[in-house]
């Protein structure tokens, strides 16, 4: 089930990865999308199996970031893929029931994510994060403009994430622009009480 409010992970160990998802579904987050990017893949699955564990008491949704085979083999609720990752034709194949979400950062990226069908888009970024080692262009509140009035009422249908180091007074003029949703990392794992700002994003999108 689409949720406008996504969470993605973070962490350089697994009991990093594993600490912060626990910590943000016992402060109510439903989507977690799971990234962890530079470790051997044995790590990688292992950490993934002890999430989808961490997931079901809490009937959250669980996405895999890149790796679609991952996904498969743990059941996850769905994938999301870059634009240099396996096409979502291809994963729509081998997941014809989850959910599939794509990242773009152009109007063209945006189109052709809507042309393959994807069930949301992550568009970005915002601003710089270091979250993410190899960012794209920055797009700020005016890109996202730009970009949202070029596409047809019926391309708007699919939503859009916006993604990159998103702050919560940025939140409402996301709204405003008519993005349906947010990705967010260090919003939540800086934050005193993650509850309070999950609460907060919750008036705003759900």
């Amino acid at each position: 089930m689409f949720n406008p409010i996504q969470y993605i992970s973070q962490g350089d160990t697994p009991q990093e990865q594993l600490y912060h998802i626990e910590s943000v579904l016992d402060a109510g987050q439903q989507w977690i999308q799971f990234r962890f990017k530079d470790t051997l893949s044995s790590i990688r699955w292992k950490t993934a199996e002890q999430v989808k564990k961490l997931c079901i008491p809490y009937k959250a949704t669980l996405i895999i970031n890149d790796d679609v085979d991952l996904a498969l083999a743990i059941e996850a609720d769905g994938v999301h893929l870059g634009l240099q990752d396996l096409s979502v034709t291809q994963a729509r194949r081998m997941l014809p029931h989850q959910i599939i979400g794509g990242t773009a950062n152009t109007l063209q990226d945006v189109q052709q994510r809507i042309v393959e069908s994807c069930d949301y888009i992550g568009l970005g970024p915002l601003r710089y994060t270091p979250t993410k080692k190899k960012l794209s262009s920055l797009l700020g509140f005016e890109g996202y403009q730009q970009l949202l009035t070029a596409l047809t009422p019926k391309e708007r249908r699919t939503p859009l994430i916006a993604i990159g180091g998103i702050t919560l007074e940025d939140v409402p003029i996301l709204q405003q622009l008519g993005l349906s949703g947010i990705a967010v990392s260090n919003l939540l794992h800086q934050a005193p009480d993650p509850h309070q700002i999950i609460q907060q994003l919750q008036t705003y999108y759900l």
